[in-house]
């Protein structure tokens, strides 16, 4: 797949973001629960760029400098849910046992009230849409893929200067799967957000079976 540009993920640097980029965020972000409302009413075949630019209050044109299509608009939100996990994961201390601290992000994450009311219900629908539309999977897939490379020295901040670069890798690797799968699984379903079936519980099932034999997370194995 050819590999686009991601205007709605800068990479971080010096201070805080100017004026403008805060803006354009804006603008990008209203774009994108513009493109998942439309997307839930009609489906992704029934929705075009005019439309999802004029539910969104811009002009086409401003729709076309931010994304190169209508699939590719939904990829703010969807990257959304990777960033507020990889900041709580961020929080945890340098030596904290690197299991209890990936599952404690990912369970604060997937029970955030504000992911519940909006980032998981709207994830839901998508990736039932996205069953039927390659181009919105690719989205999906490359938001994943994104939030496994900057997840990378999060966890290797963690893990401290001994770790192998290697184990590094594949646990974010690990992690970023166990998230994926467990939301995959979980939209297939009428499961609720919260208690048995819920994503924070499918996560936490998926990371412990993909991290079983990591002597990252577990040394003495």
């Amino acid at each position: 797949m050819v590999r686009s540009p991601r205007p709605y993920s800068p990479q971080p640097g010096p201070g805080a973001p100017s004026l403008t980029e805060r803006r354009k965020a804006a603008t990008q972000l209203d774009i994108a629960r513009a493109a998942c409302e439309l997307f839930a009413e009609h489906g992704p075949d029934g929705t075009t760029a005019e439309d999802i630019a004029h539910r969104a209050g811009v002009a086409l044109r401003t729709f076309y400098r931010y994304f190169r299509n209508k699939q590719e608009a939904v990829a703010p939100l969807l990257a959304g849910g990777g960033d507020a996990w990889r900041a709580l994961l961020a929080e945890e201390d340098p030596g904290t046992p690197l299991a209890e601290a990936l599952e404690r992000a990912v369970t604060r994450s997937l029970s955030d009230l504000q992911a519940i009311e909006e980032g998981l219900e709207v994830t839901r629908g998508l990736l039932r849409a996205a069953a039927s539309d390659e181009a919105l999977r690719g989205v999906w897939y490359r938001v994943n893929q994104d939030s496994e490379e900057r997840l990378v020295p999060v966890i290797a901040r963690l893990a401290g200067d001994d770790a192998e670069p290697m184990e590094i890798r594949l646990l974010a690797a690990a992690a970023t799967d166990a998230i994926r799968i467990a939301l995959e699984l979980w939209s297939t379903t009428e499961a609720p957000v919260s208690g048995p079936g819920s994503p924070p519980e499918l996560a936490v099932h998926c990371l412990r079976e993909l991290t079983r034999g990591m002597t990252l997370l577990h040394p003495s194995a």
